[in-house]
């Protein structure tokens, strides 16, 4: 159990059997009255944001997580196939449970996977990852606007926008936290 004195962004704790992220927290100690703990939380199941108020001293569970390093190894069908790096046994995951970090999805892309009670629930994807560019339009000579972009298809199948001198082929770093074009990567 863990106590409100405890609390900190970033702990997983368990309110009424479902797992939270403490996003932020406030210590309260008003001149009248007891002390407490003011909370905004996320759910880990359905990403639902709430905001709690617990006295202090109060107690909250531990939610029954682990992290496990897996690597993604290929799709089928709906589902995604991830193989623990330790022990080599195979994990089917159903894409709607990691969200919208499939689409940065690569095959043999390290990654951790946050399981709870044993089903997997999120998946954490390296900070940046290189694509090769599957299709965009050329850039027009002339199209020199500072800043300006354009939409392009990387090799998972996802868009994003890229700079005008981005071409077909050339490969290119994303910021998997953001979707956004960082750099092109020199071959």
């Amino acid at each position: 159990m863990y106590s409100t004195n405890q609390f900190r962004k970033g702990l997983k704790i368990e309110i009424d059997g479902e797992p939270y992220n403490i996003t932020d927290f406030q210590h309260v100690k008003p001149g009248k009255g007891n002390a407490f703990v003011r909370t905004r939380l996320k759910n880990l199941l359905t990403g639902n944001n709430l905001e709690k108020t617990f006295k202090s001293g109060e107690k909250v569970g531990i939610p029954n997580l682990e992290n496990k390093k897996m690597q993604f190894l290929y799709a089928e069908g709906e589902d995604k196939v991830f193989m623990d790096m330790e022990t080599y046994e195979q994990t089917h995951v159903p894409a709607e449970n990691l969200g919208d970090s499939t689409r940065f999805l690569k095959e043999n892309t390290a990654c951790d996977l946050l399981f709870y009670n044993g089903v997997a629930i999120d998946i954490e994807l390296p900070t940046f990852i290189e694509f090769k560019i599957t299709k965009t339009d050329p850039g027009v000579r002339g199209d020199t606007v500072s800043g300006a972009t354009k939409p392009a298809d990387i090799e998972t199948g996802a868009t994003v926008q890229v700079p005008l001198f981005v071409e077909e082929n050339d490969v290119i770093r994303i910021d998997t936290r953001t979707g956004e074009y960082v750099e092109r990567v020199k071959a």
